[in-house]
């Protein structure tokens, strides 16, 4: 299957006006600087959050104190809180949000390299995939963003 691009994504929102947003932890913005590399991503780009720290995502995002420390920012409810955050922020119909270890080397809590969490808010609900991707800390950052264009993409065609 081939990944879903940044303008085919933008074509998908335009065409059911629909706005988006993300709240991006190992990719530091990379979902949002394929979407406004594409002319014409203001029609239904919002904005990105870039919430590397833990306390940024608690304090910006509203992601629970507990979350973290039960959980880890590396995890299912985290990134399912960082995309409600980012939604709740926004004007946006729908969010996406990335969290995960990227190495090199595991997590702290001994979680593999390439662990990623996708999460998701939209007026149908919220939830999350879970991903293990191969290779260097690029190539897991990489395939998380387009992973996170894959999950919007299918998102969009249900609103």
């Amino acid at each position: 299957m081939n990944p879903v691009t940044a303008p085919a994504l933008i074509d998908l929102l335009r065409s059911k006006s629909l706005r988006c947003t993300f709240a991006e932890s190992l990719t530091g913005g990379m979902a949002a600087c394929g979407l406004v590399d594409v002319p014409g991503a203001s029609d239904v780009f919002d904005g990105s959050i870039v919430s590397y720290s833990d306390d940024f995502k608690i304090n910006v995002l509203g992601v629970p104190r507990e979350v973290i420390d039960d959980k880890t920012a590396v995890s299912a409810e985290c990134a399912v809180s960082m995309a409600e955050g980012a939604l709740r922020l926004s004007n946006a119909d729908i969010s996406v949000s990335v969290t995960g270890y990227a190495g090199p080397g595991n997590g702290p809590d001994g979680t593999p390299c390439g662990t990623v969490y996708i999460g998701y808010a939209d007026r149908n609900g919220i939830g999350f995939e879970a991903k293990l991707f191969d290779g260097t800390r690029d190539d897991v950052r990489r395939a998380t963003r387009d992973a996170a264009y894959a999950l919007m993409y299918g998102r969009a065609l249900q609103l």
